[in-house]
């Protein structure tokens, strides 16, 4: 059995892919929130890279004990976007002598496409905890991909979680977007999305299978948003299937999400488990 691991270090969390034989065995995830105070300051904070860079050298011996023959790393926007990135790379490079690829905007859009289509066409969105990418591909080729540095942690960092000054922000992420090329619906990746579909299903342990596929009428979306909005933290961390880590950044991100789904006119989000950590290994020939 050919086994294989690929860690994706995001700006709120540390996730780690396990594959056999061409299939995903498991996932495991720490929220590490390693893009914390970015918003504010293009340098990584010492403990932020600490906790994350340990949570990295935690998965990789985790990984290599059950067997991997190899294990890859990509990192997204909070290190990308740092002044001090090399400080992160060279952490981790002490603690478990790992080389970590450092994906664009871009190539995070193109591996979350890839990872939740394959080879099917459609647009998607990947709400992250620094930065948020949609690609739209048809007939096979991609014909939209832009990444902002708007994100989940990013969010609460400038505007904590006061809903008009969010909606305020996610409004004007609209603009910047621009208009998308004709696509027959968009697909939600990423930890905002599935957290809500859970919520949205109403699932009290968290299920890739149900999760995939679920589609959140806009209606519902705007009213998850408004929900999450006036809750307190304490009450969202309580929900049943809540990430820890994630209650206190999940409204923000809803507002986000509900905003430009109403206003790229779609009716819904078809969320998917599948995201840029199957891209990744696609990419790499390691799922089949």
């Amino acid at each position: 059995m050919k086994k294989f691991a690929v860690i994706d270090i995001g700006s709120n969390s540390v996730r780690l892919m396990f594959v056999a034989d061409g299939k995903v065995l498991y996932k495991s995830l720490h929220t590490t929130r390693l893009g914390e105070g970015l918003a504010r300051s293009p340098r990584l904070l010492p403990a932020a890279i600490e906790r994350s860079a340990q949570a990295v050298a935690l998965f990789y011996r985790q990984a290599i004990n059950e067997g991997a023959e190899r294990v890859f790393a990509f990192a997204t926007a909070a290190v990308r976007t740092a002044e001090n990135r090399t400080e992160f790379l060279q952490r981790v490079k002490e603690l478990c002598d790992l080389e970590i690829e450092v994906l664009s905007g871009e190539e995070e859009g193109e591996l979350g496409i890839l990872g939740a289509l394959g080879n099917q066409d459609g647009c998607v969105i990947d709400v992250g905890g620094a930065s948020t990418e949609i690609v739209v591909k048809s007939n096979g080729k991609i014909l939209y991909k832009k990444s902002l540095d708007i994100g989940v942690v990013r969010l609460k960092d400038l505007y904590g979680r006061n809903k008009e000054a969010l909606m305020v922000r996610a409004k004007a992420a609209v603009k910047e977007y621009g208009a998308l090329p004709p696509a027959h619906c968009i697909y939600g990746i990423g930890g905002t999305a599935t957290t809500l579909a859970a919520q949205y299903l109403g699932l009290t342990v968290y299920d890739s299978k149900k999760i995939t596929g679920t589609e959140i009428p806009v209606l519902q979306l705007k009213r998850l948003a408004d929900k999450l909005s006036e809750m307190t933290v304490e009450e969202i961390a309580a929900l049943p299937c809540m990430p820890q880590g994630r209650a206190d950044v999940l409204s923000g991100g809803a507002v986000l999400l509900a905003t430009l789904i109403e206003a790229f006119g779609f009716n819904g989000l078809v969320v998917s488990d599948r995201d840029n950590l199957e891209g990744y290994a696609i990419r790499r020939g390691l799922l089949s």
